[in-house]
């Protein structure tokens, strides 16, 4: 045989790769396809899709399975994104201009997290954000406020003038004349008859009674109320008859922040069922897609919620723990360190009379605790007068540290410039004067761990859900596992390419291609 004859026989057997490493990183290829060779006692892989081998038996050819071919392809197509992906809001700026700027820019949407920040400040995040961005995609967190109905007008407002086209509706418990004038106000009539919706709204939801009225055309009452004091036309609440409230719901799982920790496995199927049924009652020409969050924080994790059929995920807590995150360095410490058995439930500063709670971080922290004293006094006493001597110097030396009565001025202060009605109420209502200086406490949590405040630390309200454990189990030994290197691009890559390759691994199993366990994912520097 001659040289170019042997090589020519060379260049034609392709190449098997027999071994874990090198079958993982075959499969890491998730723009190429591929099949699954055995020799009957092991199987192998081939990029070739056509092979003939003595000997050997083709198992099954594997298509090309990229990251954006996960989900629902219409959920990228409405919001102009790469991926069926979103980073959640994290409220008080955690969810960062920086965060925002970093996954829009590389085809992710995400959701600026404008909850508790005062007006003006979010103005200059949206400054920020449209000059950095320009005409890409971002969202706006719009969270449900039931005692500041006056912040969420206002911040309406500002997400008109910056025509913001997103928003992520969060908390919620019905709907509100804020939530419906942003949705009502962006729709027109295209030449050709159909409803143009220039302002897209994600609802973020726990309750399938919640998701119901998102997936309702708005009430007819709201709308009234909205025509008659000018602010929508009469054509727009027309047309806000014809369509539902929401683009997009997300089933919002076992999260960090506001959650009723709900199991992603029950709670996901209920809501497409539900989207379902609507539709067809309705008249809609698809059913409302239903994203999924809360507990995406491994490629598996993401891979099952694709599974079961979520048409996009919502990350949250493995964001705050990035360096684009407005948390501190010494947050995104403790968080890297963090378990997934490591949170608990303390009162919400926002929702604190009705008794709403939020998961936090436990580990590191006497939040929770003592937020729950909080609660505890709230309901026993009628007053900040009512309280025990001993009780007030416990808050005054270990909580507050100052005086209740500075604490109100302070409270008083903060809400002349946000909410004046508040301290109107507050003044003839005892009651209501001690829950405003008990939910400065709550409120300030959060601050202090963003902030990094030193001594402190073991008032920090740092929000949390039970996704950062798996993250942090899942980044060990990588170049993910120091918090210094987690950047949120990053994140979001190896989580979706991840979650394709433990995708095409499941399927591989199904046709019957048993590859060893040690075939996994690497996360390598991108």
């Amino acid at each position: 045989m001659t040289i170019n004859a042997k090589f020519e026989e060379k260049a034609a057997t392709p190449e098997i790769f027999w071994d874990p490493a090198s079958i993982a990183a075959q499969l890491q290829k998730l723009e190429e396809p591929g099949t699954i060779v055995t020799d009957g006692q092991r199987f192998g892989v081939t990029p070739r899709l056509a092979p003939s081998f003595p000997q050997l038996q083709v198992v099954c050819h594997y298509p090309a399975l990229p990251p954006e071919a996960l989900g629902d392809p219409e959920f990228a197509a409405l919001y102009g994104v790469r991926y069926p992906y979103m980073s959640g809001a994290m409220a008080n700026g955690i969810a960062s201009p920086d965060l925002v700027i970093a996954l829009a820019g590389q085809g992710y949407l995400a959701s600026y997290g404008a909850g508790g920040v005062r007006l003006e400040h979010v103005d200059k995040a949206l400054q920020k954000i449209t000059s950095a961005l320009g005409d890409k995609p971002f969202s706006v967190n719009l969270i449900h406020s039931p005692s500041e109905q006056a912040m969420e007008n206002g911040l309406i407002d500002i997400l008109l003038r910056y025509n913001v086209r997103i928003i992520e509706a969060s908390a919620f418990m019905g709907l509100t004349p804020a939530l419906v004038r942003y949705r009502a106000s962006g729709l027109s009539r295209r030449p050709d008859g159909t409803i143009e919706i220039g302002h897209k709204v994600i609802a973020k939801v726990s309750r399938s009674e919640v998701a119901a009225v998102f997936m309702e055309p708005a009430p007819e009452t709201i709308l009234k109320k909205l025509v008659d004091q000018g602010v929508i036309t009469a054509e727009q609440a027309e047309l806000a008859r014809q369509v539902p409230v929401a683009d997009d719901i997300t089933a919002e799982a076992d999260s960090g922040g506001h959650t009723d920790r709900r199991p992603l496995v029950v709670l996901l199927p209920v809501l497409l069922r539900q989207a379902e049924r609507v539709a067809l009652k309705n008249g809609y020409a698809k059913p409302i897609r239903i994203g999924a969050g809360g507990g995406m924080g491994s490629p598996k994790a993401v891979a099952a919620a694709f599974a079961a059929g979520a048409a996009y995920v919502v990350t949250g807590t493995v964001n705050q723990a990035c360096q684009e995150s407005g948390s501190s360095p010494v947050v995104r410490d403790m968080l890297a360190r963090c378990g997934f058995a490591d949170t608990t439930m303390a009162p919400a500063a926002d929702m604190f009379e009705l008794g709403v709670e939020l998961q936090v971080l436990k580990r590191g922290t006497l939040f929770a605790s003592r937020g729950k004293m909080l609660y505890d006094l709230y309901r026993r006493y009628d007053s900040l007068d009512a309280l025990p001597p001993e009780v007030v110097q416990e808050l005054e030396q270990k909580l507050f540290k100052q005086s209740l009565a500075d604490v109100w001025k302070m409270t008083a202060d903060y809400f002349m410039g946000r909410d004046p009605k508040q301290v109107t109420e507050a003044e003839a209502d005892p009651k209501r004067k001690m829950a405003l200086v008990f939910r400065a406490y709550l409120g300030k949590g959060s601050h202090w761990a963003n902030a990094g405040e030193e001594g402190r630390q073991l008032d920090y309200q740092i929000w949390s859900g039970p996704a950062i454990g798996d993250f942090n189990d899942w980044t060990a030994g990588s170049y993910l596992e120091k918090p210094e290197n987690r950047r949120v691009v990053d994140v979001a890559t190896h989580l979706m390419r991840g979650a394709a390759f433990e995708t095409r691994l499941n399927w591989l199993k199904l046709v019957g291609a048993r590859l060893p366990n040690s075939v996994s994912y690497t996360i390598a520097p991108l």
